[in-house]
């Protein structure tokens, strides 16, 4: 069971909220998922990013890849050392 860590859409129509999870790799993108590790609000200005930093670099101790667009956050928010350990 191969872990990722993801975005899940929340909210309603035209009107997204995402939370960041860990879910396994063959889950539906809104579907079953392992822990809520954080949340992102791209509507706020600026968007709005919030992040557990420690259960992030413990699921990635565990072997957890980071999809695309969590590394991303993960850089815009400045959490450099965790999105670098998994390139």
């Amino acid at each position: 069971m191969p872990v990722r860590i993801r975005l899940t859409r929340k909210g309603a129509k035209k009107r997204p909220f995402y939370r960041i999870v860990a879910a396994d790799s063959e889950a539906p993108r809104d579907g079953k998922f392992l822990e809520v590790l954080g949340y992102y609000d791209p509507l706020k200005d600026p968007a709005q990013i919030h992040i557990d930093e420690d259960r992030i670099k413990k699921w990635i101790q565990r072997g957890a890849k980071l999809s695309e667009t969590v590394r991303s956050l993960l850089r815009k928010k400045g959490v450099s050392k965790v999105s670098s350990q998994t390139s």
